[in-house]
């Protein structure tokens, strides 16, 4: 059925509970696991006319800082899919909407399902917030199992 899940991770505990769901549904169908962490790019700080210059971090040290944040939420990914005894590769990507770069991931690495989290955000409280959840599901072509 499924031979490649994609589990996205922001590195929150939320983000754990899919990675969870994604590694036991790849351990019942015999799947691989992918994980996937999505980079913001880098924004240079704006200044006005009258601002107090505080120096920033410079796109070197945005981009080593990133990755290893992405690296430390994708070493949890490998966790759970050794724990599950199920096969994983981890990537991260550069996007500058979350679920841009998650279907992104999805398509680069011929995943057939993707498994996420859900902070279960509806109506006003989702509309105001956004939900990459919600944008993951109205824009993805592959089934997406959504955890809350």
């Amino acid at each position: 059925m499924y031979r490649n899940i994609l589990v996205s991770t922001d590195g929150s505990r939320l983000a754990v509970k899919g990675v969870k769901a994604g590694a036991k549904l790849a351990k019942s169908l015999g799947a691989k696991l992918t994980g996937v962490y999505v980079i913001p790019p880098y924004t240079p700080p704006m200044y006005g006319e009258g601002a107090i210059y505080v120096p920033g971090v410079s796109p070197k040290d945005y981009k080593r800082m990133s990755e290893k944040a992405a690296r430390k939420a994708l070493a949890a990914v490998q966790i759970e899919a050794q724990t599950a005894g199920v096969r994983c590769a981890t990537t991260f990507v550069t996007a500058s909407q979350p679920w841009q770069g998650i279907l992104r991931a999805a398509r680069a690495n011929k995943c057939d399902a993707i498994s996420m989290a859900s902070h279960g955000r509806g109506g006003l409280g989702g509309l105001i917030l956004g939900s990459e959840t919600m944008r993951v599901l109205a824009h993805s072509k592959l089934p997406v199992l959504v955890t809350r």
